[in-house]
Parts: structure tokens; sequence; C-alpha cells
């Protein structure tokens, strides 16, 4: 308590804040916002040395196939059987009570009733593949994407399956998938955060923040979440009366004090990262208004997107700002569609139909939209994109009566294009009634390896030292990408 730095930290550094006005501490003190900033930098009056961005370019580990991902998630789980994995011997077998084990929200059964699958489906592009009448739109992009019916997971319940999908872990406090991305290959982007969250306008997922947190990585690598309308980060906004010359010799003067404190620390994630957010966020001012201006792009790009109808408008938005921003550099953008309450996202405990009529009509044209436009702009070949929930759901009913599906993380469907991926391919199975998977299962963490994969990472070298180990987002086991999908 006597350590005179101690009380800079504590007091007059807060004071001087309070006196010249609270525009940056707002944002930073609020919440640290992730991404980048590199390049040349100001250098204080007082001859301070230029801050380093934990977010410099760094070299892949071998030639990447893939710059810039773009992680469609379906909170909620949606239905692997009305979607895209085409299980006919389910229809004759609706209503019906049979032996099958299931694990769910509502624990272990041995049997249930079967509700058949609510959709046709039928067969498109040069491969054939099976798609359900949920997705018109989207079907006709089967020949650009690779489907993985086998997915399974750790756990059956919404917290722990999201931080397994986002993080590779089911309890909170470890890196999520954007983080290792952005530590492993650094940022392009001198302007713009490196790894960009979009929630659904009903809300974020469960457990919130915990989803794109940089857990025991410096803050710097932590998702930022983007606003796809109106102000596109919140407490961006320059205070009222405050130059630019002011605010620069504001934000100077700050860092000065910040990197003296640093230097007295042998390690100071947290202050690294607000000194760094600081910079990020004063290149933001010019840089995020205009890269969310989607009135720029022309009437025919919105109207792909779905942005000309009420229903896709906000999904469009967000999937039209994900192109923008890997146009942009930005190396890893996350766009949910599902928000924190059952009604508003992909959990269809008592109406599958009601449910992913709804939710797949908000996002089936925009997707196809994002395929299309990519590829017409031969971005795709760069741009991996991941499509998937956190599990699936079972081919029986949860209750005694309605259509609803149970959470199922036995076997489902995720599917990837672009960057490498081999279009028009299928790999794994679950059996004949979409229970479970049988054939070339795959874990989250194989999932995760292939998307390391393709941004040219090797999983067993990019670790991070953290409680005694070298950390990494698979597991000190390892895991291998999915091959047969990978050109």
């Amino acid at each position: 308590m006597n350590d005179p730095t101690s009380q800079f930290c504590r007091r007059t550094r807060r004071e001087f804040m309070w006196q010249a006005g609270n525009g940056f501490a707002g944002l930073a003190l609020a919440g640290m916002l992730g991404g980048e900033f590199f390049g040349k930098q100001s250098v204080a009056a007082d001859g301070a040395t230029p801050f380093k961005s934990p977010l410099s370019p760094k070299e892949p580990h071998f030639p990447a196939k893939a710059k810039s991902v773009i992680f469609l998630f379906m909170y909620g789980g949606p239905s692997q059987i009305d979607t895209f994995d085409y299980k006919p011997k389910l229809y004759p077998l609706d209503g019906k009570t049979i032996q099958v084990k299931t694990f769910g929200r509502g624990g272990h059964r041995n049997e249930g009733r079967v509700v058949g699958p609510k959709w046709q489906f039928k067969q498109y592009g040069k491969s054939g593949k099976w798609v359900s009448d949920l997705f018109p739109n989207l079907a006709t992009c089967v020949d650009d994407i690779a489907f993985i019916h086998s997915m399974t997971a750790d756990s059956p319940i919404h917290g722990s399956a999201m931080l397994q999908m986002n993080s590779g872990r089911i309890l909170s406090g470890n890196p999520c998938i954007g983080s290792w991305v952005n530590y492993g290959l650094g940022s392009v982007n001198q302007n713009l955060p490196g790894f960009v969250v979009m929630l659904d306008k009903t809300g974020g997922p469960i457990s919130g923040a915990k989803n794109w947190s940089s857990g025991y990585m410096p803050a710097s690598y932590q998702g930022t979440v983007l606003r796809p309308t109106g102000v596109p980060i919140l407490d961006l906004k320059v205070q009222d009366g405050m130059s630019d010359a002011s605010q620069r010799r504001l934000l100077d003067t700050l860092k000065a004090y910040n990197q003296e404190h640093e230097a007295t620390r042998v390690s100071n994630s947290d202050l690294a990262a607000r000194i760094h957010s600081y910079e990020l966020a004063y290149k933001m001012q010019q840089s995020a208004p205009e890269a969310v201006d989607l009135t720029k792009e022309p009437a025919g790009i919105q109207e792909m997107y779905g942005i000309d109808n009420d229903r896709t408008r906000d999904f469009g938005s967000k999937c039209l700002l994900a192109r923008r921003m890997v146009e942009r550099g930005v190396r890893f953008i996350q766009l949910y569609s599902g928000g924190a309450h059952n009604d508003d996202n992909w959990d269809a405990h008592s109406d599958v139909v009601k449910n992913h009529t709804f939710h797949a009509g908000n996002t089936d044209k925009p997707i196809a939209g994002l395929l299309k436009d990519l590829k017409q702009r031969g971005l795709l070949d760069s741009t991996l994109v991941v499509w998937g929930g956190e599990f699936g759901r079972q081919p029986t009913a949860e209750y005694k009566e309605g259509s609803g599906r149970d959470h199922n993380a036995y076997g489902f469907t995720m599917w990837m294009a672009g960057g490498g991926i081999k279009g028009g391919t299928s790999v794994g199975q679950t059996d004949e009634l979409g229970a479970a998977a049988i054939e070339d299962k795959f874990a989250v963490k194989h999932l995760h390896a292939t998307i390391l994969h393709q941004m040219g990472l090797d999983t067993k070298r990019l670790n991070y030292f953290f409680n005694g180990l070298d950390q990494t987002l698979v597991g000190v086991e390892g895991a291998e990408p999915i091959r047969k999908i990978i050109t």
C-alpha cells in the first residue's frame, strides 16, 4: 500500500482522466477493446517510445489458404435432420415410440417418440447434395460447401457447449478461437479490430462476453462487438468540444503515464491492452463509421443480401458488413443468429416448425448472398466461412406432445466453405435416425484444428504458456484437421 506507483495508479492517473474528460476513459475502463494497431504512431511530447502493438503482423507457420474467417454461429442448436442431414427412414416413423439412446436437457433416455423431418429434401448442384426446403437459396451454393455430418460435442447444455465451440473448453476463462488466430497471426489492418463480433438484434448468447474473451491471454486479443447500424462501437464518439489536436495531446500524455507505470512491472497485460485500446480507438473514430456505411453498396448488392426486405435486413446487414471487414483485412468475424431467450434462437424445444421456419427464413438469403458475393469478388478462395451451432437436435420429441426436439451433442452437422475447403463434399455420417455419429466422428477440436490449419497455423506450435503448460486451442493432446475436406 505504500508503493508510490500503486498510489499513482489508483489516484493520480484517475484524477488526471477525470479532469481531462472521460471520452477515452469510458472506452477503455468500461471494457478493453480487442483489435489491433500497428505502424507509425505519434510520439509524446516528452519523447516517449512509441507503443508497439501486440497485434503486429506475424508470418504463418506454413502457406495459408485463408486470410480471414467468417463464423456464422446459429445459436441454440439447429436440427441437422431438418436442414442438411437427409434421413428418409425417419418420415414413416413419425409419431412412433422407438428404442433410441439420447442425452439432452431432459437427461439420458432409452426411448422416445419420433418427430419425423418437417420439410422435404431435394438434391442440388453437381454434387447432388440433399438440402431441405428450409434453405432454397443456400441450396444453390452446395458445390462450394463441405458438409461435416458427424460433429460431436462434450456437453448438451447451451452454456458449456457454447464455450467449447468458441474456446475449445466447456469451462470459462480460456481464449476464444478469434483470439488464437490474432495471437498467432497479428493483424494487417491499422484502424480496425482484428476480432469482430456481431450479435443478434435480440441480444447476445448465454454467457455473453465469455464467448469472445481472450481468457488468459492479454486483453488486446479479445473480440470487439460491432453494430451493423447506428454507432458501430459504443463509447467511441469524441467528447463534445474536444478538438483532434487536444485529443491527440491527451492520448500521448496518458500513454506516457501508462508506459512509465508499465515499466515498473514485470508483466501487466491489462495495462498494455489499455494503452493499445486508446490508440486503436483514436484510429477507429475515422475508420469504423466508413467501414459500416452500407449505403455505399450498390442496390443490387444490397438486394443480394436481402437488405431490401424487412425479414432478412438485420442478418443481411451483418453478412454484408462481414464482407466489408474481410476486404479491410479483419482476421476473424463472428456473426450470431439467435439471442438470449429461447423464442429468439434456434432452441426448438416445443415447435421445430415455427422455430426453424423463422430463423432459417431470416438467414437463408443473406448467407447465400455472402457466399456468392465473396465468390464473384475473388474473396471466397481466401475467406473461410463456417456455419453451425453449439450442437444439434434429437430425432425424438422432448415432450409428450408437440414437435419440439431436445439438445443433441452425439451427432450434428456443420459446414465450411472457401479458404481452401473442397466444395461439393460431405464427410462423416450419423445413424439412420440422425441420433449419433457413427462414421468419421469429429470433435470440436478437429473443427478448430481445420480452421487454424487453413489460416496457416500449426496447432502444435501455436501455444501460450499458462499454468505451467504450453496451452493450445485444441488441448495438449492435439488434434488433426479434417483432411477429407481440404483441397
